[in-house]
């Protein structure tokens, strides 16, 4: 029953790295989604529901029921997967993403969405430009400056469908939420910037998961590693 963490937009498995060495269990798959750092299999769209469908693959490969976690995108993901799959979860942790029907795109994803406009703002996203943005956020400045690195043409190529594919994702995988019935955990940054901590109150409303407040922003896993290990864990502990 191995733990499956779930990355999200843009970064890749390497944002686990640090929550990762403060937790106690070995069986732990943290994949790179495609087109993060890895190349896309032949024939794959970058839209929400081949990513759906890759993570399920992936699950499944791991050897089900899983404890999964995620965060932003992979967040959203597994609060998908959970809705829709549920005999392939234990337990499911998530933060800094939530699907819910009023959720309005934060203004740098709704540039992304827009043709013409999500192609000009990733030709500006170097890794000068980046960084700053990550610090800004809480994450921490080593952290910030490997990850951008790693923000290439191949990743800018896969985040604009993607996006693009979830203009409406509320409406469209919202109602589902209802659905849930595993054992949930929330683990939000009180200063999320792209997704304020009313919708992990809703999201732990309407699934009856647990919440954990951290004091930062948005990457919680690499500005909180420590906290988001242990609370992983004495989560895990109450499903085991």
């Amino acid at each position: 029953m191995p733990a499956f963490l779930v990355h999200g937009v843009p970064d890749t498995h390497h944002l686990w790295d640090g929550v990762r060495q403060h937790l106690s269990r070995g069986d732990i798959v943290a994949p790179d989604m495609p087109g993060f750092d890895r190349d896309a299999p032949a024939g794959f769209r970058f839209t929400k529901e081949d990513y759906l469908d890759w993570l399920i693959a992936e699950v499944e490969n791991a050897g089900p029921p899983v404890d999964i976690a995620g965060h932003d995108w992979g967040a959203l993901l597994v609060e998908r997967l959970v809705s829709v799959r549920p005999d392939l979860v234990r337990s499911w942790a998530a933060g800094g993403g939530a699907i819910d029907e009023n959720y309005v795109w934060h203004p740098i994803a709704q540039m992304w969405q827009t043709p013409g406009v999500g192609e000009n703002v990733m030709k500006s996203m170097t890794a000068e430009a980046v960084v700053p943005t990550f610090v800004n956020d809480g994450m921490p400045e080593a952290i910030a400056k490997e990850i951008a690195q790693r923000i290439d043409d191949r990743m800018k190529a896969a985040v604009l469908p993607l996006y693009r594919s979830a203009v409406n994702v509320g409406k469209e995988w919202g109602p589902d939420i209802d659905a849930i019935s595993r054992p949930g955990l929330l683990i939000w940054g009180e200063k999320d910037q792209y997704m304020q901590t009313e919708f992990a109150k809703r999201m732990a409303e309407r699934t009856s998961a647990k919440l954990v407040m951290l004091p930062g922003g948005h990457w919680w896993p690499a500005q909180f590693p420590r906290e988001t290990a242990e609370a992983l864990e004495s989560f895990w502990r109450t499903v085991a």
